[in-house]
């Protein structure tokens, strides 16, 4: 089975529809699947639910969804450094669901291993629990209070990564391997872009971090440019 596509239009070819719940990776601008996103923006489809940390910030990554009216509902943990976010949220045009960081991860994670739901401690009494299901059970404080989070099942997952082989088994590196696993994991299908695709064997097994069963198709995306999303600088001390 090929995996290996020459682009990201062409590895998302017969994917995209209007309505879709798409996973993605990354954390902050870390790891994000750029290529990937920029192709969903410009294939036009509308009325899109995505499950992700975050949002990009303004004009980068999820960001520049928003910006073309493509996002109906963010599922994430963190939305602060994108202020067309914030204006939509505010304005009722985009809803949102709030979800703790930890459990964003574990829902993702719980829907890749085929569980539709799990009982956690996080957000117990605070708005996060409104609405849901709460059970007393006996956890590692005695008898306590949980509340029931389902898991996440996306038809689609985009995902970056360093390196893969070409039969998908990918290596991550460092920081940007944030919800990137879960995210692959919880998707009908996963497609992955990557720095550099390398050939079947070369791989340690014991450093390989997501194995190939789990990605459908493959595309080159680099070159990448380094995106920081706050420059602080300082004047430099005269001596």
């Amino acid at each position: 089975m090929n995996k290996l596509y020459p682009d990201a239009a062409a590895a998302l070819d017969g994917l995209l529809r209007d309505g879709l719940l798409i996973a993605a990776g990354g954390f902050g601008l870390c790891g994000i699947p750029e290529r990937l996103l920029d192709a969903v923006r410009d294939s036009g489809v509308k009325d899109l639910t995505f499950a992700s940390n975050n949002a990009g910030i303004d004009n980068e990554g999820i960001g520049k969804l928003l910006r073309t009216k493509q996002v109906k509902k963010m599922i994430a943990s963190y939305v602060g450094e994108n202020k067309e976010f914030e204006r939509q949220f505010l304005a009722g045009e985009l809803e949102v669901e709030f979800c703790p960081q930890g459990t964003l991860a574990e829902r993702m994670r719980a829907g890749g291993a085929g569980i539709p739901g799990f009982y956690t401690k996080t957000g117990v009494g605070t708005q996060i629990a409104e609405g849901k299901e709460t059970k007393v059970m006996e956890g590692r404080n005695g008898s306590e209070e949980y509340v029931l989070e389902k898991g996440i099942f996306a038809d689609l997952a985009l995902v970056k990564a360093w390196k893969a082989d070409e039969t998908g088994n990918v290596v991550f590196r460092k920081t940007a391997r944030n919800f990137n696993v879960p995210v692959a994991t919880c998707g009908k299908v996963c497609v992955i872009e990557v720095e550099e695709i390398v050939p079947t064997g070369s791989l340690d097994p014991d450093t390989i971090h997501l194995p190939g069963v789990y990605v459908q198709r493959i595309i080159v995306g680099a070159p990448y440019d380094k995106k920081i999303e706050f420059t602080t600088t300082r004047e430099r001390e005269t001596v």
